[in-house]
């Protein structure tokens, strides 16, 4: 749940009871006619409602109303228990329409058998007549039920087209076996279609059950990620005491300890122990990072041999576990801009086959000849089986719900399906520098001591150790076996560096303008090393006392082992590649000239990288920027595709579209490639889900009959529309193992 201000609440909750898109299309436009209502978005593939809405004019128990009224319903459940009873509910459902589909199946065959071969054996018609009405008064009952609750909304849906089609042919023919004599005044010969009611109607059901078990599957990626949390966890008390807890229970500050091959229950730091433990469910990464006192850890990482003790610092929704889980539920629960027009189509589609369905029934009675009824009748039958909304409702949400779950594996978070699909079009990435082609932690890669002595590195230590200075770090890290002293009169200058004094002597550390002014002498054997330094592109960092210069080091920020492989890679995919620092141009060109990169810019400001990223859209470029601090999220914004490091700064997370958790340049090609595959999926599913319908529906209607005297039978109109919606999600699955 999302809160924007105090009475704007946006939430998410699934929709029981759709059978196909039009569905979802009703449930949309009733939730969007309440009063209080903001906006509301239904999505048939993941069967989930976004609504937001004003908490004191309407409540979700009133919207649970509505769409009750309609003949749907609103799971309003804690969202920590959600997930599970969904979970049950579908496999009730699974379960029920499993055991339809078969009773379906066995008391079909006989009708099928006896329709097609036995036609003139005794009491064929009172047999047939026994056995299939069960199946369309008893297995199809749902799509009556289902057709009259939306014709008392004045809607209309798949269950209308079911319930028209297998209602009158099966009517029909009951009226044929009991009024045989009706027709036999007329010169016509009395058929009947119970083969045609029953059949459909199994054909309908196994449809929807491989398409039951096809959905499912799409949604392995997040239940992989929920089943991630462990449901237990050994709480550490004060006493030593190890008590095991339900998850829910755990609270920020408390100690848990972890064995071998257990999951991390929370997001937390470790206290004690150290340990191998295994990321790869998180960032995409195989090789396990070794965790000791002060590393972090996440919930949903799996402990490898060793054991620790943590304390909890992120709990419950909080947990960066719980946040891609949420992430990508909204991911696969958005709507990409394609899917907005397919949607129009779908909320028209059922009229428009019903008014076919008429014509059909009107031509064929006038210009059908000896049996015109008897033709119009089987005719329009037919129109109504073979029209499937479903294959278009699905083509769309089932790739981006198998891509976004596919990227989630990888480590890739994908916020929204409308940048999944704008992703391939990107011609020009702009990078920053600092923690996105570089490590963002400098690290000294150069000392050079002029006359070292005992005292010497330790006071440098302690100096560096009371320092603010993002550079100190660095220094502290290389010098951590050493021995700290106590300083006396530290004090910081900004721009300058840091002095203190020890045993009565000052010691400065900073740069070489400071140690000038101070008119501390300064060797040419340190002198030269930093003039090298400098001409690598590193920053100088000089110790001195009072007197002179004593040592001279060199700082810089790693390049990423893969950032050259990576920026390669989008170069060859043609696309053009920027990059963006506050750094001085000495830098810049270095990083550049390393990795590759020919255009460059350096000293540049946050809003300086946001108008960056407006000129190139204004030269008609599609635009990814890829960044990882405070100072991105403005250009980050701007950008027509933003991707964020995981390793950054949660505002540009929270800013962007996608995130890479790893931090690894590589996977931004890997995105690019999941989204140009993502979307041929979802232009083939649209493809084949038109042209189903375009050729089918003329087909049933019989526009090949003054040709050649082709009809289409009801029975293989059932089974080719049930057969288009399986088709439709088996084509999204097959993403699940491209390269």
């Amino acid at each position: 749940m999302a809160k924007q201000d105090k009475n704007i609440f946006k939430e998410t909750y699934p929709v029981l009871g759709m059978s196909c898109a039009s569905c979802a299309g009703s449930a949309e436009s009733i939730i969007q006619q309440q009063e209080g209502v903001q906006e509301a978005s239904v999505n048939y593939g993941t069967g989930n409602l976004t609504v937001t809405y004003q908490s004191k004019i309407t409540s979700t128990e009133k919207l649970q109303q509505a769409l009750q009224s309609a003949g749907f319903d609103l799971l309003l459940e804690d969202e920590s228990h959600q997930q599970e009873t969904l979970e049950a509910i579908q496999e009730d459902y699974f379960k029920q329409l499993q055991f339809k589909t078969i009773w379906a199946v066995i008391l079909s065959l006989p009708v099928v058998i006896i329709g097609m071969f036995f036609m003139n054996m005794p009491f064929a018609n009172p047999i047939m007549f026994v056995f299939s009405t069960p199946v369309v008064v008893w297995l199809g009952r749902d799509f009556f039920l289902g057709a009259w609750k939306q014709a008392r909304n004045k809607m209309v849906n798949m269950d209308t087209l079911v319930a028209l089609s297998t209602g009158i042919a099966y009517v029909f023919s009951v009226f044929n076996m009991f009024f045989m004599d009706f027709w036999m005044k007329r010169g016509i010969h009395a058929h009947v279609y119970f083969e045609a009611a029953s059949v459909i109607i199994t054909f309908i059901l196994i449809g929807k059950l491989l398409e039951a078990k096809a959905k499912g599957n799409t949604s392995t990626a997040l239940k992989k990620l929920i089943g991630l949390q462990p449901k237990t966890v050994i709480v550490v008390q004060e006493n030593g005491a190890e008590v095991v807890l339900p998850i829910e229970n755990v609270k920020i500050g408390d100690q848990l300890l972890v064995k071998p091959g257990e999951k991390i229950a929370v997001d937390g730091v470790v206290v004690a122990g150290d340990s191998y433990v295994d990321e790869s469910m998180l960032s995409g990464e195989p090789i396990a990072l070794h965790k000791e006192k002060g590393d972090k850890v996440f919930a949903g990482t799996i402990n490898q041999k060793g054991s620790f003790q943590f304390q909890a610092l992120k709990v419950g929704k909080e947990t960066m576990l719980s946040q891609i889980i949420k992430m990508v539920q909204d991911a696969q629960g958005s709507k990409a801009p394609v899917q907005k027009l397919v949607d129009k189509i779908a909320g028209i589609f059922v009229p428009t086959v019903i008014a076919i369905a008429v014509i059909t029934f009107i031509v064929w009675s006038i210009f059908g000849g000896e049996h015109a009824t008897v033709q119009a009748l089987m005719a329009s039958v037919t129109v109504l089986v073979i029209a499937c909304p479903c294959a278009l409702g699905l083509a769309t949400p089932t790739a981006i719900m198998v891509g976004v779950g596919k990227g989630a594996e990888n480590g890739i978070l994908i916020k929204d399906a409308e940048s999944l699909e704008l992703a391939k079009k990107v011609n020009a990435i702009i990078l920053d520098k600092t923690g996105t082609i570089t490590e963002g932690r400098p690290q000294v890669s150069d000392l050079f001591w002029l006359n070292e002595n005992e005292t010497h590195p330790s006071i440098l230590f302690s100096l560096e150790k009371k320092s603010e200075h993002p550079l100190a770090e660095a220094v502290v890290k290389l010098l951590s076996d050493t021995k700290s002293v106590q300083l006396d009169q530290f004090e910081s200058i900004t721009g300058k560096g840091a002095k203190a004094k020890y045993q009565d002597e000052t010691y400065f550390v900073g740069n070489i303008k400071w140690l000038l002014e101070q008119n501390v002498f300064i060797s040419e054997d340190l002198k030269s090393k930093s003039e090298i330094w400098l001409s690598q592109s590193k920053t100088v960092v000089w110790f001195a006392n009072n007197k002179e210069a004593l040592a001279v080091m060199a700082i810089s920020d790693q390049i990423k082992p893969t950032s050259i492989k990576a920026i390669k890679t989008l170069q060859d995919q043609g696309i053009e590649v920027y990059m963006l620092t506050g750094d001085n141009q000495q830098t810049a060109k270095a990083i550049a000239e390393q990795t590759g990169i020919k255009n460059y810019k350096a000293d540049v400001l946050p809003q300086d990288k946001a108008d960056f990223v407006k000129t190139l859209q204004q030269q008609g470029k599609i635009v990814a920027m890829v960044g990882d601090g405070i100072n991105d999220s403005t250009a980050l914004a701007t950008a027509d595709v933003s991707i964020a490091m995981g390793k950054g700064s949660d505002i540009a997370m929270d800013v962007a579209k996608m995130t890479i958790i790893s931090s690894d340049l590589s996977k931004i090609s890997k995105a690019i490639r999941l989204s140009q595959q993502t979307v041929a999926t979802i232009r083939q599913n649209l493809f084949w889900a038109f042209i189903y319908n375009i050729i089918g529906i003329p087909i049933a209607a019989g526009i090949l009959y003054p040709i050649n005297g082709f009809l289409l039978n009801p029975m293989l109109a059932g089974a080719a529309m049930a057969l288009s919606s399986v088709s439709v999600v088996s084509n999204s699955l097959r993403l699940k193992w491209k390269k």
